[in-house]
């Protein structure tokens, strides 16, 4: 019974810390995500690739349209449900989703 006072605390700390300092692994940053998912069609730059067919995500028209457009366009094809782009059917959250935004947001500042 006293090891079960003592252990239980230790385990429960440690899962604290655990989680705390390691963080679950699906919280990528927006920069990561944005090389594992976007990349080959939208170029590390967001520029686009030709090639590829991708859209300029440096564009005027691409700077136009708000966060929620961006988002929707990430997770379900934008308006014109571009069936490439349906990527809430490939695992990508909506908070994912946001992330992206807010990395796409920091190249067009550049």
């Amino acid at each position: 019974m006293k090891l079960l006072k003592f252990t239980l605390p230790c385990f429960i700390l440690s899962l604290v810390l655990i989680l705390m300092f390691a963080g679950p692994t699906w919280a990528q940053d927006g920069a990561a995500l944005f090389k594992s998912k976007c990349v080959a069609c939208h170029g590390a730059d967001g520029a686009g690739k030709a090639a590829m067919k991708g859209t300029n995500l440096l564009s005027p028209e691409a700077k136009k349209l708000s966060d929620a457009e961006l988002e929707d366009a990430i997770l379900k094809g934008g308006k014109t449900k571009k069936a490439t782009h349906v990527f809430e059917k490939r695992g990508i959250t909506a908070d994912q989703a946001k992330t992206l935004v807010a990395h796409i947001r920091d190249l067009q500042k550049k």
